[in-house]
């Protein structure tokens, strides 16, 4: 049996391998995993992806199975809490800014019936699949992720910014950035 072709920034590690070969790029159409992400990915800003995905479970732990309507409870003494927690990383700010996150998170569900419509409402309701043939094509941004950045920091988020969101819009699936060699490039695209 040949061996499965992934896209080479899995490398060998079984975490990572693990991550790209059942999530990574397929497209989220559901809230409460569109909010673990962002979350996820606002803690990520400055360290290594792998780190946060190591600590998974103490953020699934700590952020009530990442349920905004409870996160945005969050008080002083949870903070402190949390700050004791090597499950997680403990920034102070990473983990306030989460607390804001869940509150403008609801907001927009408020307002757009849920978040997957506001989010995946900037491309219409669409994946948009790339073809790249190797990961020095892909970049940091995109105007997407610029104009999703934008609007995201205008309704109060904190940590998000274009680079953030172009990882999370890579993580859910707005954008299938699969090289196209790699055998989850099909498999991650909507028809």
């Amino acid at each position: 049996m040949a061996e499965l072709i992934r896209c080479t920034w899995s490398g060998s590690d079984p975490v990572y391998v693990e991550y790209h070969d059942k999530e990574w790029g397929f497209p989220v159409r559901d809230d409460r995993r569109q909010f673990e992400f962002l979350v996820l990915e606002s803690a990520q800003a400055g360290l290594s992806w792998l780190t946060i995905l190591k600590r998974r479970d103490g953020y699934r732990r700590l952020y009530e199975g990442f349920d905004p309507e409870k996160v945005v409870h969050f008080d002083e003494k949870r903070i402190q809490i949390m700050l004791q927690d090597t499950g997680i990383i403990r920034n102070r700010k990473k983990i306030e800014s989460s607390i804001n996150n869940a509150r403008r998170f609801l907001e927009i569900q408020e307002q757009y019936g849920s978040f997957c419509n506001y989010f995946w409402g900037f491309t219409d309701g669409k994946q948009v699949v790339n073809y790249y043939n190797d990961m020095s094509e892909m970049s940091a941004t995109t105007p997407l992720s610029d104009t999703i950045a934008k609007d995201m920091k205008g309704r109060g988020f904190q940590f998000l910014g274009s680079t953030t969101l172009y990882a999370h819009m890579q993580a859910t699936g707005l954008i299938n950035d699969h090289l196209v060699r790699c055998f989850r490039h099909k498999e991650c695209m909507e028809h």
